[in-house]
């Protein structure tokens, strides 16, 4: 009965616009000559390979942490007809690892050069665990202190953290039910940049709306009303502009992100929100 009712409301949700958030704190100044070098958790992921499929096409160096790196492919938002692919690049280093080990963890930052960090973790709670999200990045956090590395998004879900509000009714019913254990993790790997010991890093918080498997179209309204759906492709955009922009206008801010299409949710068969697939 719960299913039915969560599909009803789902497909039943009514679409608006989408408002601007004006930025409210100026970021801190990094050189613009600076290549960039990227360490990326949770790459094998759906998001997490569009992110480093992206950083690689705009000349960047990435290093991966993956627990099974042939898992790595060439996303589908993004790749267009190599999707699917083995996601190779002389410019790609993959280490196999855990991220709630700290000695796996540290290893990504001991191949050297690492400017920026997109943290991008995800995966069943069966499989992963109940507190994997928060105890992989205080190991990122404090793997960052300890190199120096200050610049790092993380991305979450709207309904997380003040956010609660600006999620669909229908997405709070699941927050509330089948998705509350994620909840419980997603709002206290918040806490660790909120007021945690990654409070002084260069962090930016990203709250997407439904996730999609489409191709970017390179719409991303920060907005502060109710969010829509968003393609992957282009929230691994907004996260790697947090991590490598000097400029960077949302730092240590929790932007909501959606696309163009109000607070409508497209579902597709790769629609996820908050880390969970919508079947």
């Amino acid at each position: 009965m719960l299913r039915a009712t969560i599909a009803a409301l789902f497909f039943a949700y009514a679409s608006v616009g989408a408002l601007h958030l004006q930025p409210r704190a100026a970021p801190t100044r990094r050189g613009s000559d600076v290549r960039c070098s990227l360490a990326v958790f949770g790459a094998t992921g759906q998001l997490g390979s569009e992110c480093v499929y992206q950083a690689l096409a705009r000349g960047e160096k990435v290093v991966a942490l993956a627990r099974t790196p042939s898992k790595l492919v060439v996303p589908e938002g993004s790749g267009g007809t190599e999707a699917g692919a083995p996601l190779t690049s002389r410019d790609l280093t993959v280490l196999e690892g855990s991220v709630t080990s700290r000695a796996d963890v540290d290893a990504v930052f001991a191949t050297g050069g690492i400017t920026g960090v997109v943290v991008a973790l995800g995966g069943k709670t069966k499989d992963v665990g109940p507190t994997m999200l928060q105890d992989g990045t205080a190991n990122i956090i404090a793997a960052c202190e300890a190199a120096g590395v200050k610049r790092i998004s993380i991305v979450t879900s709207i309904g997380a953290g003040d956010s609660e509000n600006q999620a669909p009714f229908f997405f709070k019913v699941l927050m509330m039910t089948v998705m509350s254990g994620i909840f419980k993790d997603k709002n206290a790997q918040e806490a660790l940049f909120l007021n945690g010991p990654g409070r002084e890093l260069e962090w930016t918080i990203v709250r997407p709306g439904g996730l999609s498997t489409a191709p970017p179209n390179g719409i991303i309204n920060v907005i502060q009303g109710e969010a829509g759906s968003i393609a992957r492709a282009d929230v691994a955009a907004f996260c790697l502009d947090a991590a490598t922009k000097p400029d960077w206008q949302y730092l240590r801010q929790t932007p909501c992100i959606s696309s163009d299409k109000g607070t409508s949710w497209v579902k597709d068969k790769g629609m996820t929100v908050g880390g969970k697939v919508v079947k």
